[in-house]
């Protein structure tokens, strides 16, 4: 047994040498990533090998993308995973079974390798990151984003494909020439049954015995206790998944879907968070850790497979995206996303070449270029937009907008002075729903075919197509609009339309949704008008209900929150000044000190029951103000001395504690 001070010794230079390594990174604005896995080729023992049990770190590395596929499942749905039904049997089917067919021919044409190789080969190439692509978009906030959601419908089907890949692959190895497959057609039906049952008793168990357990285990008002049943869910379904021969991967994705559907979900992620991340790092270091540097030593073959690979990829989802509906420019961004190898590539690549199915030369051939496609994968996600905007304009009109959609001259009636809402997620929903209650015009431009076509059903004047094309905004009356709210998730998307807006209508007022302060003022240099980030309206709107709480006069609260939004929100970042903030202080603490604000019920048996303010006299027997009074539906705020106690009646009572304290005694009886 290995002495466990040399994996410790082991994690140390990793995690040392991984600090170093990013923060060389960060100051050549490369993503942290790619640093990572640097960081895998410095310390592997291609390279400096500077570590002892490389087998060690590549079994953390595991945990780590399970942990990160029950973080995303986590904080998707069921219903959610419903929605991409469409993206992932079509889209995911196209682009597994064309990549893999395209490169099992070029692979068995350069190689001169036998069909059951080559498509072994195919197979292996046609599979992309799931970890590294979801992390992506994950940072970028653009998991709900169309990009977003076309790559995690494809990168699930993936997924879903090593099942039937594990299955066939003793069958390759025969017909190659290998190894024996060693399983008949009822070997293989026996697999795919007891997948199928083990698979259907997760999702059964996550419906009826996993909330019942959790709330046990919640009882206990234990946080160890309640980390501990997370972990064993996530692990124990992963495992259970891999009896069945489904990836770990996979099986946590489930896990995280059961635990999603219940009130616990929020609290599952904050435990889990600190966790992933750090076994995630783990996980990019050891593929890094694959990259043998002797092969660069004749690099014409190795950068021939990457760009081989890299492009057969990026062209294939690229066409697919377009198939589903897409615009040109998602298809482009989604190409280049889903432009690496995956993962479980690796696992695959390693049974293979036990089987036989894969030379050692190729092999070391392939896990080299995969590798590089990894490290390439932030830096092709960074220029995807901007390459993106390049090439449209070259592209025929017909390749911007989805054929089974319309026209948008079609759908948009002439309308003028009207709204135009791009982005139909919550917050454009809601904006039409108040729109259309006050009788004002709108037109929503949305990148979801699917929701486009569900609300054109409903009259919803909804069009398809990105927002970034003038002619889109063209169509949806962009010239002749009083308002623009953009309302969408994907902050490049954010910054093209509202340039392309306000260069369209000089005199259009533009509403700009963005997560982050950071945002406001190249949105505003870009034209908008008003920027609304959702960090500090969150923390203005925590902070006034908290002053209102407190009983600080609602001017002073008005006064501040308009203020910090006139200041770009700097009254919330400088120290305030001058004497009047300090006498506000002073105000607002002698209107806090002492007061209480409460809601009491008058009760049956109360004295006070069926008696009028006056006859109650409440203020002399306990010091408290009535400030309102609700019996049944009728509400009068500053009741007067007429209004009747009924048993029932609900009265809002202001006073110091002590005074409310009496007042409830009383309506209590």
């Amino acid at each position: 047994m290995q002495d466990p001070t040399f994996f410790l010794r082991d994690l140390v230079v990793l995690f040392a040498l991984a600090i170093i390594v990013v923060i060389a990174c960060f100051r050549i604005r490369v993503p942290a990533m790619v640093g990572f896995l640097i960081t895998g080729v410095l310390a592997g023992p291609n390279a400096f090998q500077l570590i002892h049990d490389p087998h060690s770190v590549e079994l953390l590395a595991e945990v780590g993308v399970v942990l990160l596929l029950f973080t995303i499942g986590l904080e998707f749905s069921m219903e959610s995973l419903l929605r991409l039904r469409s993206i992932l049997f079509l889209g995911g089917g196209l682009q597994v079974a064309v990549t893999g067919a395209f490169s099992a021919v070029v692979a068995g044409a350069y190689f001169d390798l036998p069909v059951a190789k080559a498509t072994f080969l195919g197979i292996l190439v046609a599979l992309s990151s799931t970890a590294i692509v979801l992390k992506l978009l994950s940072d970028k906030a653009e998991i709900d984003s169309p990009q977003g959601r076309v790559s995690l419908g494809i990168l699930i089907f993936q997924d879903l494909c090593v099942v039937p890949i594990v299955i066939i692959m003793p069958i390759l190895a025969t017909h190659s020439g290998g190894e024996e497959g060693g399983g008949g057609t009822a070997d293989i039906l026996r697999k795919l049954v007891m997948a199928a049952l083990l698979l259907g008793g997760s999702l059964l168990s996550g419906r009826y015995l996993v909330p019942w357990v959790l709330g046990q285990v919640v009882r206990t008002r234990s946080r160890e206790a309640f980390l501990l049943a997370i972990i064993i869910l996530c692990l124990g379904t992963a495992w259970v998944s891999s009896l069945a021969g489904l990836s770990l991967a996979l099986g946590a994705f489930i896990a995280g879907l059961i635990i999603s559907q219940s009130e616990y979900s929020h609290q599952a992620l904050g435990e889990i968070i600190p966790f992933r991340d750090t076994f995630n790092c783990l996980f990019l270091i050891s593929i890094g850790m694959l990259l043998d540097l002797k092969l660069f030593s004749s690099p014409w073959p190795l950068l021939l497979g990457v760009t081989a690979m890299v492009g057969v990829k990026t062209l294939v989802a690229w066409g697919v995206t377009l198939v589903l509906g897409y615009s040109f420019r998602i298809a482009v961004i989604t190409g280049l996303c889903l432009a690496q190898v995956g993962e479980f590539s690796f696992v695959l690549a390693k049974q293979g070449k036990e089987l036989k199915l894969i030379d050692v030369n190729v092999y070391q051939l392939f896990l080299a270029g995969a590798v590089i496609t990894m490290i390439l994968t932030p830096l092709l996600k960074g220029i995807a937009p901007w390459l993106a905007d390049k090439l449209t304009p070259l592209v025929p009109k017909k390749m911007r907008t989805s054929k089974d959609l319309g026209t948008p001259a079609q759908v948009v009636e002439v309308v003028k002075d009207h709204v135009v809402i791009i982005g139909y997620g919550l917050n454009g929903r809601n904006l039409a729903k108040a729109l259309k209650r006050v009788a004002i015009p709108f037109v929503i431009i949305e990148m979801n075919p699917e929701t486009v076509k569900k609300e054109r059903k409903e009259g919803v004047p909804i069009i398809y197509g990105d927002a970034s094309n003038p002619e889109i905004l063209d169509h949806a009356g962009i010239r002749r609009a009083r308002v623009l709210v953009i309302a969408v998730s994907d902050p490049s998307s954010i910054r093209r339309s509202t340039e392309l807006a306000r260069r369209l209508h000089p005199g259009l007022h533009i509403i700009v949704r963005t997560r982050y302060l950071g945002e406001m003022k190249p949105l505003l240099a870009l034209g908008a008008n008003e920027v609304v980030p959702e960090e500090f309206e969150t923390a203005l709107e925590i902070f006034s209900r908290t002053l209102r709480k407190l009983l600080v006069p609602r001017d002073m609260v008005e006064r501040f929150v308009r203020e910090a939004r006139v200041d770009g929100y700097g009254a919330l970042l400088a120290p305030a000044d001058g004497e009047r903030s300090s006498k506000e202080k002073a105000d607002a603490l002698s209107v806090i000190a002492g007061a209480d604000l409460e809601v009491l019920r008058v009760e049956e048996g109360s004295p006070l029951a069926g008696k009028t303010l006056e006859e109650a006299n409440l203020r002399r027997q306990t010091g408290a103000t009535v400030l309102a009074l609700r019996c049944g539906a009728e509400f009068q705020s500053n009741p007067p001395v007429t209004a009747v106690l009924s048993p029932g009646s609900v009265a809002i009572v202001f006073g110091t504690p002590d005074q409310v304290a009496k007042a409830a005694k009383l309506m209590r009886g």
